[in-house]
């Protein structure tokens, strides 16, 4: 079927700058906080993730809200993550530290300016914590963890919209982006009016396209032992390898190819290792998510080891 050409969208346009003005939340008298909406989008995800993780979780026999425990450490780990590799990424953007760039400016998140890899090596170690200290097995958080992760990218994505940045090479296509000419991130070069390859749209149809097959497959395939994340892990690192090849911010090339590709093969590798060596380990279910000597039933009982029944006492009725 064809379109008439009134309804054939001639370009993407980008959000006006107004839309990117920050949410000021007072927190005392003279004291606000500035939400960006790119913050906010994260915000959001986070949330859906959340949600998501402690549904999956419970269906698997988890206490209730347990997924608070554990991302307590995972989220900050991950802002800290995410940050590092940014600025590891991108060191002429932060250092040699002069009068015009100081410490505050490298670790000043809040200005913008994150990786995912980052916040994924981040996170999982603050995720491992938090599933030391809560008694779950990590293999079973990262699979019940998996497909938020595509959703709540998905929406961080969204943000790079509303701040006009990380598009991708100029187009001629009807879903080309919009960038103003005078954007700091506009192409030297190029006259105005050019419209580029919008892969924040890309990647947030890869994300969540994913999250739907990885829970499709789950069910079907009966995935558990770490096997759902190794296949976040490769949809991921493929998409992201083929969008980073189209992307025209800037980057560190280490042997022709930009720092994230190489962050997006290591994805791909980590996650087909999981995937052969868990497979030949277990080919069975998990017979619970918790940690030996840890468990929980519900109604408030707790399984451990020391857990003792009346038939371990002696009776005194007859003294």
């Amino acid at each position: 079927m064809t379109l008439p050409l009134s309804l054939v969208p001639a370009s993407i346009p980008s959000p006006p700058p107004e839309w990117q003005t920050p949410i000021s939340i007072p927190l005392w008298p003279g004291t606000v906080i500035n939400i960006h909406t790119y913050a906010l989008c994260i915000l959001v995800g986070i949330v859906i993730a959340t949600w998501l993780t402690e549904v999956r979780l419970r269906k698997r026999g988890v206490e209730p809200w347990a997924v608070v425990d554990i991302l307590i450490f995972a989220v900050p780990l991950g802002i800290v993550g995410a940050r590092f590799w940014h600025v590891a990424t991108h060191p002429t953007d932060y250092f040699p530290f002069d009068e015009t760039r100081t410490l505050l400016d490298a670790i000043a998140i809040w200005d913008g300016g994150g990786a995912i890899f980052g916040a994924l090596l981040g996170g999982a170690l603050g995720a491992w914590i938090g599933c030391r200290i809560a008694g779950i097995r990590f293999l079973t958080f990262l699979d019940a963890v998996a497909p938020g992760l595509l959703f709540a990218q998905a929406l961080g994505r969204l943000g790079n919209w509303f701040n006009h940045e990380l598009f991708g090479l100029p187009t001629t296509l009807p879903w080309g982006l919009e960038i103003s000419a005078d954007n700091p991130a506009y192409p030297v070069g190029f006259p105005e009016g050019v419209l580029f390859h919008p892969t924040f749209l890309y990647e947030i149809i890869w994300n969540v396209i994913g999250a739907v097959a990885i829970l499709l497959l789950e069910r079907r395939l009966q995935l558990q032992w770490g096997k759902v994340f190794a296949l976040y892990l490769i949809w991921y690192g493929i998409g992201r390898a083929w969008l980073e090849a189209i992307r025209l911010d800037p980057s560190e090339i280490v042997l022709g190819l930009r720092i994230n590709d190489w962050g997006a093969i290591a994805a791909i590798v980590l996650g087909l290792v999981i995937l052969v060596v868990q497979s030949r380990r277990h080919t069975g279910r998990e017979s619970t998510p918790y940690r030996p000597g840890r468990g929980w039933r519900e109604g408030g009982a707790v399984d451990s080891k020391e857990t003792f029944s009346d038939a371990d006492f002696a009776s005194t009725a007859a003294k």
